[in-house]
């Protein structure tokens, strides 16, 4: 690769030919400060706020998109440089409501960390405020537009990273405006409730919709039976949100702190994710034995799903007809454990702790009743958490671990590594690999499917037969392994498609540390914990061997399918 020298202040920094100036600068371990920038997204250079002087540059020129050239001078600490960053900055800053203590980002937000940095303590420019009306129509995310600075990250993760297109600029000068086309909210446009724009939005400018309060009241009533699930990428997530090390796996200490919240059952949804593949692998079989539609897609995502709702509402016949993890909880809770526990299920107050925000939408869907009752009443994300325990003034470094209660305590490593992407078609080969060649696969680790790449494809032979496999995370990827498929440019039999880049270890309501990418440290302790169990294949699992016994049957039976199972819905672009 070709290499070019430029010197910057003062010191000479050998890099890429293709790097820009702000890439040649964290090389030489010099920081650049940036507002629109951030790692995984283009660079759009609209703030100004990385401006840096070049040599015979005629103006200042923005550091993350300006390109190194061989023997290029550049100076990023001068009076000018910081002038113009001030301000640039103060310029953000007159417009911007400073309304920091009661903003959901305080602490933790990119505009303010900046105006610390650089020592700006007044703004001595005159704004005005727009006072636009907050978008608070999806149960998933609200938007406030007096508090965006348009940077363009909500627009450019959803467009280029999900493929989504349900944000973008509208209007021009003081006038802009960033979100759904005019005259549509979120929950009318084709949002998929993602929540990856609240994630990369350096601002509070989006967020979840907080449930905290509802969970707080129902925690508080002495006629209610609380229960709560915990996802798997929550537990090795919930760490950073407490300003411990990324990737710190959690669950004994997490389930030791939602006790101590108040909740009556503390549960995981491990155990529903083990349900879950016995349901789709025995679906899968079922399809391949007797010509069903396939491939046969997962149906784990409630984002990926509103996401083919809209755009390849031809290929729904494919989807798996399982409900999430999730969702299979919430109806399990309101009948097999209200029965066996003699709780009347009207009283049962079923509460998700996911790292997605999407989950809260999915939570709210008409179909998702089939207990008789809304089958999960609240969904709290991992940030929504972190303030629980911080409003509890839990101190989770000095509680013992505990253990989940039963029966819906009972997990496998295969339903720990449903948290990261690849993890459900790993563990669903542990379990047909078995069920269908009468042996163990040769390693319980199927490197093919691991890592973050965006599609991985494998095949793996099933009683004879070559089963082709696609694993796909962020919808970008999953709109062209889709497009492959209905081209007819690829043939597969089962694909598991996430949603958010890197699957739940990367989802909407996970820890945001100012553009840190900790999905490698996530998904490391992820599969640590796999390894560490004594049982690590679904089918193995001691509690959902005996709900079917006591209660379902067997896979895919009437019951099940009853519970279990669900339909899904065309939807027109907007």
């Amino acid at each position: 690769m070709e290499m070019v020298t430029l010197k910057i202040d003062g010191h000479d920094v050998l890099v890429e030919k293709n790097a820009t100036i702000l890439q040649a600068a964290e090389k030489a371990g010099l920081k650049i400060p940036t507002l629109c920038y951030h790692p995984a997204l283009r660079p759009d250079g609209n703030c100004r706020v990385c401006v840096v002087e070049v040599a015979g540059a005629r103006s200042l020129m923005a550091a993350c998109i300006a390109p190194v050239t061989d023997k290029m001078v550049v100076n990023t600490n001068t009076p000018l440089v910081r002038e113009a960053r001030r301000t640039n900055l103060e310029l953000i800053l007159a417009n911007h409501p400073l309304e920091c203590p009661t903003c959901k980002r305080n602490l933790n937000c990119e505009l303010q960390q900046l105006a610390l940095d650089m020592g700006v303590s007044e703004v001595h420019y005159q704004g005005r405020q727009r006072e636009l009306p907050m978008d608070t129509s999806s149960p998933a995310l609200v938007r406030e537009p007096d508090k965006c600075i348009y940077c363009g990250r909500c627009v450019r993760v959803c467009s280029d990273v999900q493929a989504v297109n349900a944000l973008d600029f509208f209007n021009r000068g003081f006038d802009t405006e960033v979100g759904p086309p005019p005259g549509y909210n979120l929950n009318d446009s084709v949002c998929v409730q993602c929540g990856q724009c609240a994630t990369t939005c350096p601002v509070g400018a989006i967020y979840e919709k907080s449930v905290v309060d509802d969970v707080w009241q129902a925690i508080a009533d002495p006629n209610k039976h609380v229960v709560v699930q915990a996802a798997p990428a929550v537990q090795v997530s919930i760490a950073e949100a407490l300003g411990l090390e990324p990737g710190t796996p959690m669950a004994g200490k997490m389930a030791a702190a939602l006790r101590r919240l108040g909740f009556d059952r503390v549960f995981t949804t491990e155990f529903t994710a083990d349900l879950t593949i016995l349901e789709e692998g025995t679906e899968l079989l079922g399809r391949l034995k007797n010509n069903g539609a396939l491939p046969l897609i997962t149906s784990c995502s409630p984002g990926w799903i509103k996401f083919i709702e809209h755009n390849f509402p031809e290929l729904l016949e494919n989807l798996s007809t399982c409900k999430s993890p999730q969702q299979m909880f919430g109806a399990l809770a309101k009948t097999y454990y209200a029965e066996k526990n003699g709780i009347d299920p009207s009283k049962i107050y079923s509460v998700s702790l996911m790292p997605c925000t999407a989950k809260k939408y999915e939570a709210a869907r008409p179909e998702m009743n089939s207990s008789g009752y809304r089958d999960v009443d609240a969904v709290i994300t991992t940030r929504e958490l972190a303030r629980m325990i911080h409003e509890a003034s839990l101190d989770i470094n000095k509680l013992a671990d505990e253990q989940f209660d039963a029966p819906f305590g009972m997990l496998t490593g295969a339903a720990t590594i449903f948290g990261t992407t690849g993890g459900v078609a790993e563990a669903a080969l542990r379990t047909l690999y078995e069920l269908v060649n009468g042996q163990e696969m040769p390693t319980m680790e199927y490197e093919p499917v691991r890592g973050l790449d965006g599609i991985k494809e494998s095949s793996v032979n099933l009683g004879g037969t070559d089963v082709k496999i696609a694993v796909t995370s962020g919808l970008a990827n999953a709109r062209e392994v889709l497009n492959r498929v209905k081209n007819g440019e690829a043939e597969y039999h089962f694909i598991e498609i996430m949603a958010c880049p890197g699957g739940c270890i990367g989802g909407g309501g996970q820890p945001i540390k100012n553009g840190s990418d900790n999905r490698v440290a996530r998904a490391a302790s992820i599969y640590k914990v796999d390894a560490a169990n004594r049982v690590r294949k679904s089918h193995e699992n001691s509690a959902v061997k005996q709900l079917y016994k006591e209660y379902l049957g067997e896979p895919n039976s009437h019951k099940a399918h009853d519970l279990l199972h669900t339909h899904y819905t065309p939807r027109n672009r907007y």
